[in-house]
């Protein structure tokens, strides 16, 4: 069973995005933890961290569509 490249270059780019935003989700929680809990800037913090997760997606479709392989 042969893998098409398009599959391949579309996990590669997803695991790379999901393995950057669980780090920056440990970031965040390790940051701005006080007491066992998040703070207001940490939830600011990872409300950021989600939005940026998805218009990264976002844009890694997009370009993933136009893509010619």
């Amino acid at each position: 069973m042969e893998i098409e490249r398009e599959a391949i270059v579309q996990v590669v780019i997803s695991a790379i995005a999901l393995v950057t935003f669980v780090a920056a989700t440990v970031f965040v929680a390790m940051t701005y933890s006080a007491d066992g809990a998040l703070t207001a800037q940490g939830g600011t913090a990872l409300v950021g961290a989600i939005g940026l997760f998805v218009i990264v997606m976002l844009g890694a479709g997009i370009w993933l569509e136009r893509r010619q392989f």
